[in-house]
């Protein structure tokens, strides 16, 4: 089994259309895929009606779940662009967290927890505790991201959710087809971040589907 929640087509800065993303996908044994381009205020509509075409792709041999990323939006916008993702049809909302490598907003990271409607904060840099424990609280899960760069914060994502018992969940960031993880490379990524095996099974096949259960 394998679900990834976090990839990325043509509709932003993908590289690949929502049909051969999802074919790769299938390559690699997936079941499950939620493609969740890059949006702000300015683009949600656009990108999401779009997405939400790709949903044609569910076959017997995958799901396809239509979805975005919501990316450096400002924390106090945060809450009107999710409930616009929603309105025109993401299924599954992920927000950008507060990577090290990219210079998003301070409180990025909390507002996205905040906000029951999220299902992913995405690699979420050096979230505190306290905000942990609000994803927790929310059910919101915390990504371990095998993107390069982003996952430099992989061990301490972990930490913190370990220490309050916050859902994990390991998802690819594709942007190119060679980013897509199979389920060996995923375990690797969980693997390099500390992760045990029961908490790698969690977040591979566990929590994802039942992410997805509860659309």
């Amino acid at each position: 089994m394998r679900a990834d929640l976090h990839t990325h087509s043509i509709f932003s800065d993908g590289e690949l259309i929502p049909a051969e993303l999802v074919r790769r996908a299938v390559a690699l044994g997936h079941d499950a895929i939620a493609i969740t381009d890059h949006v702000d205020m300015t683009n949600v509509e656009f990108v999401v009606r779009n997405v939400v075409k790709a949903a044609e792709l569910t076959s017997d041999e995958i799901q396809v779940i239509p979805g975005v990323e919501i990316t450096h939006v400002p924390p106090s916008k945060m809450d009107k662009v999710i409930a616009d993702a929603r309105r025109f049809g993401a299924q599954i909302v992920v927000v950008h967290g507060e990577t090290v490598t990219e210079p998003v907003a301070k409180g990025t990271d909390m507002a996205a927890v905040k906000n029951p409607d999220v299902d992913v904060l995405g690699h979420p840099g050096f979230i505190t505790e306290e905000e942990a424990q609000i994803a927790k609280d929310n059910d919101v899960a915390l990504e371990i991201t095998g993107r390069g760069g982003h996952n430099i914060t992989n061990g301490h994502v972990v930490n913190m959710a370990r220490l309050v018992g916050a859902k994990m969940v390991i998802d690819s960031d594709t942007h190119a087809p060679d980013n897509l993880m199979d389920e060996a490379s995923a375990r690797k990524v969980a693997l390099g971040a500390g992760m045990t095996q029961s908490e790698t099974e969690l977040a591979i096949n566990v929590t994802p589907f039942d992410i997805i259960r509860r659309l």
